[in-house]
């Protein structure tokens, strides 16, 4: 009897610091997320090395990701981005910064592919479209880019970007008519948020 009392203690102080290291990864994340949104990366960045690889959620990875790409260590954020990834492989917004990641580094055609994915992921995402959309653009495939232009005004009407990179490609496919429209409904939206 006095075997089994232990084993159930032990079991549960197992059990109890279990849910003490995910309860203290949740705060940890929760801070280090403040600290990021306040611009404060290297406080973030050191709170999420804190969490053992292991325990580190894909948002954890995402988020070392993120402080990795401002301090331009683009390599190393490549990586994070993929762990957010292997750690979950549909967590979209891992995807989506990967693809941004790729645009940045002038890589349009990896870009492209990690927006399709986020697209399959979240259709409703409108920027996942107008990424792709920009990726065509630094191809020169211009009738493309026009395609998730309209696509991601379809999920979003009101950016302002949305209609300019749209009315270029218009201009780029000697559509000036078209190009004029969507260049008055950027304006538009510009002179309203002024």
């Amino acid at each position: 009897m006095r075997k089994i009392f232990v084993c159930l203690i032990i079991v549960g102080f197992l059990l109890c610091r279990g849910a003490f290291a995910e309860e203290r990864n949740s705060l940890v994340n929760d801070q280090a997320n403040l600290y990021y949104a306040e611009n404060r990366i290297e406080e973030a960045f050191g709170l999420l090395l804190t969490i053992p690889e292991e325990n580190r959620t894909p948002m954890n990875w995402l988020l070392l990701g993120n402080v990795l790409q401002d301090k331009g260590r683009l390599d190393d954020a490549d990586f994070m981005y993929n762990q957010a990834l292997l750690a979950d492989s549909k967590f979209y917004k891992a995807a989506y910064n990967l693809g941004n990641l790729y645009l940045e580094q002038d890589k349009p055609n990896m870009a492209i592919q990690q927006y399709k994915i986020v697209m399959k992921l979240k259709p409703d995402f409108a920027y996942a479209y107008y990424n792709t959309g920009c990726a065509y653009l630094k191809l020169g495939k211009y009738k493309d880019a026009k395609k998730y232009f309209l696509r991601a005004l379809g999920w979003n009407n009101n950016e302002a970007d949305f209609h300019y990179n749209l009315a270029y490609a218009y201009k780029m496919l000697k559509n000036d008519k078209q190009a004029q429209i969507y260049l008055d409904y950027y304006n538009k939206i510009i002179q309203e948020k002024i």
